[in-house]
């Protein structure tokens, strides 16, 4: 069957989206921010989990996109345009849950994680977000983001070379985003496979800005091998009524040739302090470590 989106020309849909923003920043002090965030990591199952909480009665998300990326890519815009794509008070209060104000609203941006400014733009904008995280074994991370991003069309190496060069690609960029918060930078977003790895630090950025109590760090492997308990565990931190959706499905892997043995010690061996620090930030043994 054709879909209604997919027989509508893209000029027209565009079009649609420009006057649906215009609109949404006329009202975007009726609208509802949203009360936490999914902020990646990536290829770790954020997009499971976002369509997972969508079936959540007292859960709404943006009016347009999975993630507006406006805390990283999208911070040159204005507040009412980042407002403009969450829902209007009046619905999000239509669907709160008891004992509640207003619904549980969010946006899923993958890059948030990583990205060097979102914590600090994400704690002065909405102190009292919640923020999500869903973290992998990093070495089937780096590999099925290599197969992402190479698929893609943003990288043209081997896996293994990809690696060789991270370093002498990635910390320059980092550098100039450090030093010129507005720069944008394509190799640090999509060259970067064993530094995302590198969850402790990353979230511990969080943690300082935000509070302990206000981050929620999931593993993908215990969310899709137990997705229930793992899933009613994020319900309860959020303040929502255990509601399961009618099923826990896997979105966009990517299948391809296994990875190399002696590439994978070599990404074990790299990584491995990383988990350290991992499993004593959240107290407890990482599913991939045992």
């Amino acid at each position: 069957m054709t879909s209604a989106h997919s027989v509508v020309p893209a000029g027209v849909r565009r079009s649609g989206r420009r006057m649906a923003m215009a609109a949404g920043r006329l009202s975007a002090g009726m609208r509802t921010p949203p009360t936490f965030l999914l902020i990646g990591a990536q290829r770790c199952g954020t997009t499971s989990l976002f369509r997972a909480l969508l079936s959540h009665p007292h859960v709404m998300r943006p009016v347009m996109h999975k993630g507006v990326n406006y805390f990283d890519v999208n911070s040159d815009k204005e507040w009412n345009w980042y407002l403009s794509h969450f829902p209007l008070s009046v619905n999000s209060r239509r669907h709160a849950a008891p004992g509640q104000s207003s619904a549980a609203v969010f946006e899923a941006s993958g890059y948030y994680m990583f990205h060097p400014h979102a914590p600090a733009r994400i704690a002065t904008a909405l102190p009292q977000v919640r923020v999500v995280a869903m973290v992998r074994d990093p070495v089937e991370r780096a590999y099925s983001a290599y197969k992402h991003e190479y698929a893609r069309g943003f990288e043209t190496e081997t896996f293994e070379r990809a690696l060789e060069l991270e370093d002498e690609r990635v910390a320059p960029e980092l550098a100039r985003m450090q030093a010129d918060p507005s720069y944008q930078s394509q190799v640090h977003r999509h060259q970067a496979y064993r530094r995302r790895g590198h969850y402790a630090e990353q979230l511990q950025v969080f943690i300082d800005l935000l509070g302990a109590d206000r981050v929620h760090v999931m593993e993908s492997e215990r969310f899709f091998s137990e997705p229930e308990p793992t899933y009613r565990a994020l319900l309860d931190y959020l303040g929502l009524p255990a509601v399961m959706p009618p099923s826990f499905d896997a979105f966009n892997a990517r299948p391809g040739v296994p990875l190399s043995p002696g590439v994978e010690a070599e990404l074990r061996r790299d990584l491995a302090p990383h988990d350290e620090a991992l499993a004593e930030l959240l107290g407890r043994e990482l599913v991939w470590t045992r």
